[in-house]
């Protein structure tokens, strides 16, 4: 039986950019350089959420307010040093956005990548045709996109039932629901299966699977 989504709202970092290990690599880098332990990818998945500032705290990083701000400027430092170079968008991205496209799915992305990182990496990739239109943030503190989702959704021609939401975190669920999306979460990105699991929501485990479930 058809879904009855006529639009995908597509978080863009763990979603369609496969940038998990690069987080970690880049958090790890700023732990070595306080003097602490490394954390395992496993360990991310299982506590990373938003706002960041909280996982920030379970990671022993000081975060009163100019600490916080200049541990954020120096990952963001970091991860954008690296990541066009060296990370890749999950296996068949722009092959299933273009088949979800004909099959009559429009698109668009809400990310709390800031609005022209957001931009560009979408551009570098060539995705851009497939989207109606891109939300990012307006600063570089993840703080969460309750408000961005919630603003998105009104410009839209749709109604919130017939938009789905696809999200790798337990925030993108908390974003649908605010919304009053359907959501979709994916098990490939910053959360683990288990955590994902928990909320509900259909959990798929590659793009693939993901379009099977549309259809």
């Amino acid at each position: 039986m058809a879904t009855p989504y006529k639009h995908i709202i597509w978080d863009w970092n763990g979603t369609l950019l496969n940038d998990t290990w690069l987080c970690v690599e880049v958090l790890n880098g700023l732990l070595a350089k306080r003097g602490r332990e490394p954390i395992t990818e496993a360990t991310y998945r299982q506590n990373f959420g938003f706002p960041v500032i909280h996982f920030y705290d379970y990671l022993g990083f000081d975060t009163d307010t100019d600490s916080f701000e200049k541990v954020s400027h120096e990952f963001i430092g970091d991860y954008e040093a690296r990541w066009l170079e060296e990370t890749k968008l999950h296996p068949q991205t722009n092959e299933i956005l273009a088949q979800l496209s004909n099959s009559g799915h429009t698109h668009s992305v809400l990310s709390a990548a800031k609005q022209e990182a957001l931009e560009f990496g979408i551009e570098h990739f060539g995705l851009r045709s497939h989207f109606t239109g891109l939300m990012g943030a307006d600063n570089i503190y993840a703080e969460g996109k309750v408000g961005q989702g919630m603003r998105w959704i009104q410009q839209l021609q749709w109604e919130p039932q017939e938009v789905v939401l696809v999200g790798d975190t337990l925030h993108d669920f908390e974003v649908a629901e605010a919304m009053g999306t359907h959501c979709i979460l994916m098990a490939h990105g910053h959360h683990t299966p288990d955590r994902l699991a928990k909320t509900g929501a259909p959990v798929v485990h590659s793009l693939e699977e993901l379009v099977k479930l549309l259809h």
